[in-house]
């Protein structure tokens, strides 16, 4: 069964950093794109960063200059570097990957992992 498992939530103080992983694992042919979503309570899920394959990475406007998305294709683990970390960015972060199973194509979720910055 496929499965992205994703590390690297926690607790941190605003101003501090963070780094999350999504390894994508299972009987899979391919990888496509990557993206990270976060989702806080009385608020919409929004895109935060994504990375398709081939193409350029982007950030939401409300990360900008303090996230970057990157990837390790060969492992097929993508990461979202976290740094001067605002109490708006306590969320649930979910990482989102579009795979290919033989002709198939769909999209996979992570578990999600708290991320929750203190004033």
């Amino acid at each position: 069964q496929v499965q992205l498992v994703e590390s690297g939530g926690g607790l941190v103080q605003a101003g501090g950093s963070l780094r999350l992983s999504c390894a994508v694992s299972g009987s899979i042919s391919s990888v496509n794109t990557m993206a990270w979503y976060r989702h806080a309570p009385g608020k919409q899920r929004e895109l935060v960063a994504i990375f398709p394959t081939g193409g350029t990475a982007y950030v939401a406007d409300s990360v900008k200059g303090r996230f970057t998305i990157s990837r390790d294709n060969p492992k097929n683990t993508a990461y979202l570097q976290m740094n001067s970390l605002k109490p708006e960015d306590t969320a649930v972060y979910y990482c989102k990957a579009n795979i290919r199973v033989r002709t198939l194509e769909y999209d996979v979720w992570g578990q999600g992992t708290q991320v929750t910055v203190s004033s």
